[in-house]
């Protein structure tokens, strides 16, 4: 089991969670972004530096990504990817997205393009709060709790 991380839109708070997670609990993390990413030296964690273009980073996660991973993404179509190989797959905001939920998601993000390119102004999502950091702090801890104990 590892963590993967969508990383060139994750908040910074996110990643400080994740690479103090990692550390702890010995679980390797790796950062996937098409920009060069500074990370703290550890056997636990690693950046993948990808060229840049659409969907490059995307791409190289679901291709690295197995059952049983985490992956952290916003990315709806990205996580439909990697919850259809067996991974797991948890938002910035400590929501998850799975296989009960992740087709609703699709359509809402399809209906919400259509509507964007209609020239209806949808907005974005509301700012990162800090409930959210710990919202994804809590979520993680359960996750890792459960999974690094089976392993």
């Amino acid at each position: 089991m590892q963590i993967i991380v969508d990383a060139d839109a994750c908040p910074a708070v996110v990643k400080d969670i994740l690479f103090r997670a990692a550390q702890r609990m010995k679980v390797q993390l790796t950062l996937v972004a098409n920009q060069f990413l500074r990370t703290p030296p550890s056997p636990w964690i690693r950046a993948i530096q990808v060229p840049a273009g659409f969907d490059v980073a995307d791409a190289r996660i679901v291709e690295i990504a197995e059952a049983g991973d985490l992956i952290v993404t916003a990315d709806i179509p990205l996580a439909a990817s990697v919850i259809a190989k067996g991974a797991f797959a948890l938002d910035p905001r400590g929501e998850w997205m799975s296989a009960e939920n992740i087709e609703e998601r699709l359509s809402i993000r399809a209906m919400m393009d259509q509507l964007r390119g209609s020239g209806v102004q949808t907005g974005g999502p509301p700012p990162y709060a800090p409930r959210d950091g710990k919202n994804f702090a809590a979520q993680l801890d359960r996750f890792l709790a459960k999974n690094i104990a089976s392993r």
